[in-house]
């Protein structure tokens, strides 16, 4: 079994947090290929995206009371074993209906690895420490979403756009069988717990009363809303409007993520030193220079999908310093009932990016303006939300070393 600490388990943790992203991007090179091999509009593929995020935040409601009811591992193979049932849906889906069913089950079983990775992480660690190991998960977890939507645009050309569900099902598969055989629970069930739905509803309203964890939430909703307003409107964007193909709309892609990882690489090497709450305030800063940098170049610049992507890249880096904080720092105070915490945190976080997108798909088709418009704002939101609530985040202890 996997050592609490050593770089083999964080790999295993970071890699159950990158079955969502990978499930997602993937298949984004290939969008507009299924609105034309379906016949469908771009605004019904893209509920594709958006249910995904629906069932993944209704997944995320339930994994973590039962993670914290009956344990770490049982829960985290029931949700593999989903997930990979709807991958295969989806790989075989013959209307843009069944695809989109397909994506709601994948999206309910890729819930728990992330709920259980987290719960996982706040096992084993404390504060800054907890804040570390995140930031470290989201460098590793980025090389996923980095190389992603590069093989899949890929694979769409040598084998359509399905032979992407057909690599996530056998990644998953894989990950599965590493995670049986080596990953150790690490809290076992709490028969006391009750999961009736006014249990349930107990547990998440205590957890509501906690200013930190709501101020907590509020910046990590907005951060995410930026990066899932691109992931819904960037390949229409960039292919669409710009004229990038599925491999350079993937290596375009793949840039921002790379960027997230140095971003999450930067913070846990920092955090240790600066605590969470600066980390989470650089980071907002440069998500509100990103998405304003972006806006402005795309109005005014001569119509190069750098225009885009660039000021994207910094965005994404400031969301690899603050996102990791702002999820250790939620979950923090809760020790008891981590699985609980962090699926709250999860479904509010799903909950944020579905309304983003649908709201910039249907703004995109419209205006293809719109996308950095959003990310402009939500860029901004965070940046304030950082700053107008650091009293009430300032009362849950950091719990820095005391040598630092």
């Amino acid at each position: 079994m996997l050592r609490p600490g050593s770089i083999a388990l964080t790999v295993l943790l970071a890699l159950l947090t990158a079955i969502g992203p990978l499930s997602t991007d993937m298949y984004l090179p290939s969008l507009p290929r299924i609105v034309d091999d379906f016949g469908s509009s771009i605004a019904r593929v893209q509920l594709t995206l958006s249910v995904f995020l629906v069932g993944f935040a209704a997944g995320m409601l339930v994994y973590g009371p039962m993670a914290d009811r009956y344990g770490r591992r049982p829960v985290l193979f029931a949700g593999l074993a989903i997930l990979m049932l709807g991958t295969l849906a989806c790989a075989l889906a013959p209307t843009v209906e069944t695809l989109i069913l397909g994506r709601f089950i994948q999206a309910l079983g890729g819930a728990g690895p992330v709920i259980l990775a987290r719960s996982i992480v706040r096992d084993l660690y404390e504060g800054s420490r907890a804040g570390q190991e995140l930031a470290r998960m989201g460098a590793i977890m980025g090389v996923v979403p980095a190389i992603a939507p590069t093989i899949g645009g890929l694979l769409d050309g040598i084998g359509g756009w399905r032979s992407s569900f057909v690599f996530t099902l056998a990644f998953a598969g894989l990950l599965a069988f590493v995670a049986l055989t080596r990953l150790p629970e690490t809290r076992g069930g709490d028969p006391s717990m009750k999961l009736s739905p006014a249990g349930i509803a107990s547990d998440f309203a205590a957890i509501l009363r906690s200013g930190a964890f709501c101020a907590n939430v509020a910046i990590l909703c907005a951060v995410y809303g930026g990066l899932f307003a691109y992931i819904s409107g960037s390949s229409f964007v960039l292919q669409d409007h710009y004229g990038l193909g599925p491999i350079a709309f993937g290596l375009a892609f793949g840039a921002g993520a790379l960027a997230f990882t140095a971003g999450s690489l930067a913070g846990q090497r920092i955090v240790m030193r600066l605590g969470m709450s600066r980390v989470m305030g650089l980071g907002t800063a440069i998500n509100a220079i990103g998405g304003v940098a972006m806006l402005v170049a795309a109005l005014a610049g001569p119509g190069h999908p750098a225009e885009i992507f660039v000021p994207m890249m910094v965005y994404l880096a400031g969301l690899g310093l603050a996102l990791p904080q702002a999820t250790a720092a939620a979950i923090m105070p809760f020790p008891q009932r981590a699985g609980s915490a962090s699926s709250l945190l999860g479904f509010l976080q799903m909950v944020a990016g579905a309304v983003t997108g649908i709201a910039v798909g249907a703004a995109v088709e419209a205006a293809w303006w719109s996308l950095p418009a959003f990310i402009a704002a939500l860029g901004l939101a965070a940046f304030t939300l950082w700053a107008t609530t650091r009293r009430v985040r300032a009362a849950l202890p950091d719990r820095r070393p005391p040598s630092i």
